[in-house]
């Protein structure tokens, strides 16, 4: 077993998982993680609980689909008075656990912070069960994807990811202006907490109910045709027929392709946007 918020499941933390899934093979054990309805922080200190990289529900999945049985606890209060050595004893007694993975770079409990691996692993001889600490992966943490992100960094983002960066969203009806200059976008409605890129313009691989495209997508306000007050995720999909509103869509980010910037006419709004589209289409042929 091991026990993390996993936020993004980076390459740290598949080497976690990878680690988890050798001792059970090796032990005949089922590999388990525990994770979280959200950043723990949330509870604990929400003024600074970051936004999150993925949806629970995404993590869990690709989780689930690298071999793991995943238990999904919501961190309360409750939860979140919970000391390592209970955390361990819960383990024990409620799963059965026979060997506790930790990451290289955390720990849990309320006093997790405080703690050595070496105090784990004294709690551990006491509980009658193994403490293993997981080889560590430099430069992989959440927080260094999400700085990033932030910074608009993404293909760096998603060398740690060991993936793309993923927005994803229902579809919703926005203003209806792309579609008055030849290019209709399609507006997402993100959860609350889900972290955006730096605002600007991206190139991505755009999918939706199983079908591929590539797209540029806006991230930002808009200036040129609104008045700035609200901040939006706008997908142009390029060779793409069909209606989609309402539906699921994932937009997995490939590249920054340059800055918001307002326009002073239609006119040149509309050749620029001819240009990103050929630059889109050029960078996803090759990544």
């Amino acid at each position: 077993m091991t026990v993390g918020t996993f936020d993004g499941y980076h390459r740290g933390h598949a080497e976690v998982v990878a680690c988890v899934q050798a001792i059970a093979a090796e032990r005949d054990l089922s590999p388990m993680v525990i994770t979280f309805d959200r950043h723990p922080l949330e509870v604990v200190a929400p003024e600074r609980a970051p936004r999150m990289i993925m949806d629970p529900d995404r993590r869990d999945s690709l989780l689930r689909e690298a071999g793991m049985r995943v238990e999904r606890i919501a961190f309360t209060r409750e939860v979140m008075g919970t000391t390592a050595r209970e955390w361990m004893e819960i383990m024990v007694r409620r799963y059965d656990a026979k060997v506790i993975v930790l990451g290289y770079d955390n720990t849990f409990g309320r006093d997790g912070a405080k703690l050595q691996p070496a105090d784990f692993q004294r709690y551990g001889e006491e509980l009658g069960i193994v403490v293993v600490v997981a080889p560590r992966v430099e430069g992989c943490s959440s927080s260094a994807v999400r700085r990033l992100i932030a910074e608009g960094r993404i293909g760096e983002a998603n060398d740690i990811l060991g993936r793309r960066f993923c927005l994803s969203g229902i579809v919703e009806h926005g203003r209806g202006f792309g579609h008055t200059i030849g290019v209709p976008t399609a507006n997402i409605s993100l959860a609350g907490r889900q972290l955006l890129p730096l605002s600007g313009v991206y190139v991505a691989e755009a999918e939706i109910d199983g079908k591929s495209s590539t797209a540029v997508v806006n991230i930002g306000r808009c200036p040129t045709v609104t008045d700035g007050t609200r901040l939006t995720v706008e997908a142009n999909l390029l060779d793409f027929n069909g209606e989609i509103y309402g539906r699921q869509l994932s937009l997995y980010i490939i590249e920054r392709l340059r800055d918001e910037r307002k326009f002073d006419s239609l006119d040149s709004l509309r050749r620029q946007i001819a240009q990103d589209i050929t630059q889109a289409r050029t960078i996803a042929a090759t990544h």
